[in-house]
């Protein structure tokens, strides 16, 4: 049966949960707001399932994509409205339009995340744009394995593990009616955090209540408050390119009555660099542990496209760059090839080598952030999100100078030997510069 010793042997895909006949198997929330699965013993017939769909204990090899492509979608408006090149929207619509189910994820009433199918274009547009936090699944799975058996077309998109979560739970079977579909992942920040986050940020957190409901659930949690019934909260955009453009994206958040087309909706609008909740996501401090030692990076869950940002295509491509977002597709299987074919974007063709220098989480997890300990202690000795953010920031002196040194001496290697002489040296002193 599953049991999770290590945490960062647990990806939280929930395709164990999903998988096991007994229904014995639970999603329950631990003390940093994410999810793990739970077995109930008593109803457990130890029949093994639960291992045998689990991506991490079964992984996959890697495969190497068949084509690295920049793609922009010819609607400037679908573009705008998109997190980069707008491909998510075209290949939806394709599958629509030919009877098929997409399964994207879409927020919730309380403005965290889940995966959803939706059979109408109209039921897609709420799954476009980038949601930075870890989905929670629920019964997706099961309700994909329940169309591609009745013989209807499925895009299904999700993380590099969630598509691995699939693919296990499918037991890799080679579904021809089956569009896997992930992007390069950064990681997945706390939905715990980002509950308290807003709850904190618009109403509804209230930090003396947060401790009478720990007390009087005698145990160590800080997520049982989240917004509440009056929240002012209409829409939420983590990467808004109206106001400041594609590579300064901002994080809007905008009221319920007011229209969209309203500046006075807007609640809050801040460059992503400069909003607490993007900081912290950024800066890795409350990823989930799983992330920090990604084993669902560099092709190894067969997904058959990829998307993401061509981030670069400025120093690449630089005609191609208009600022409204630029998309970076890895065409990784001939159904991938097929079906993106089909959307009549306008592409450039370019490498998996210009992938590494400019989206290196492809192939590699981030670190982890050396003060990742100390921000869940501080919100638990009632610190805000935004205040445990910050001190978790602070940069010493003495780093600040040693980076800057750091800075120089590979600035002025670089203009002496070149990009080689970087590669050399690090491979000497097997260390970044």
């Amino acid at each position: 049966m599953i049991n999770i010793v290590d945490k960062k042997n647990c990806c939280g895909c929930s395709a164990c949960v999903q998988r096991c006949p007994k229904q014995c198997i639970s999603l329950v929330e631990d003390n940093e707001g994410f999810l793990y699965p739970v077995v109930d013993n008593e109803i457990c017939i130890e029949c093994g399932l639960c291992e045998k769909v689990c991506p991490i204990l079964n992984p996959q090899d890697k495969i190497l994509p068949l084509e690295v492509l920049a793609a922009k979608n010819p609607n400037e408006s679908e573009r705008i409205n998109s997190s980069s090149g707008g491909v998510f929207i075209l290949l939806a619509r394709e599958v629509i339009n030919r009877g098929g189910v997409v399964f994207g994820a879409v927020f919730d009433e309380c403005w965290e995340v889940h995966h959803v199918y939706a059979e109408k274009i109209e039921d897609v547009y709420p799954m476009m744009g980038s949601k930075y936090l870890q989905s929670r699944i629920e019964e997706s799975y099961k309700d994909a394995e329940s169309f591609l058996n009745s013989g209807r077309e499925v895009l299904f998109v999700g993380t590099p593990c969630q598509i691995a979560g699939l693919r296990s739970y499918l037991r890799n079977k080679n579904y021809s009616n089956l569009l896997a579909v992930d992007f390069i992942c950064h990681g997945v920040p706390s939905p715990g955090v980002w509950r308290r986050y807003l709850a904190e940020a618009y109403g509804g957190y209230d930090a003396n209540e947060q401790s009478r409901l720990q007390a009087a659930a005698g145990k160590n949690t800080v997520w049982y408050q989240s917004l509440n019934a009056k929240s002012p909260i209409g829409d939420i955009k983590f990467r808004d390119k109206t106001m400041s453009g594609w590579k300064k994206f901002r994080f809007v958040v905008r009221s319920k009555s007011a229209s969209k087309a309203d500046k006075n909706s807007v609640l809050s609008s801040d460059i992503h660099s400069d909003n607490p909740f993007m900081q912290g996501f950024l800066s890795n401090i409350y990823l989930r542990p799983s992330c920090y030692d990604c084993k669902c990076k560099n092709g190894v869950n067969h997904s058959d496209l990829t998307i993401a940002d061509f981030w670069g295509i400025q120093n690449v491509a630089s005609d191609f760059d208009d600022d409204k977002g630029v998309g970076l597709v890895l065409v990784n299987t001939q159904k991938g090839k097929e079906y993106f074919d089909l959307l009549g974007m306008d592409v450039r063709k370019s490498s998996l080598e210009i992938v590494h220098q400019f989206n290196g989480v492809f192939c590699k997890s981030v670190n982890k952030h050396p003060k990742r300990s100390l921000f869940f202690t501080l919100i638990s000795d009632k610190k805000t999100i935004k205040e445990a953010v910050y001190i978790c920031s602070i940069i010493p002196l003495y780093s600040k100078i040693l980076n800057k040194f750091k800075r120089l001496v590979k600035k002025s290697v670089k203009y002496i030997l070149g990009d080689m002489g970087i590669k050399i040296i690090k491979n000497v002193l097997n260390k970044k510069i």
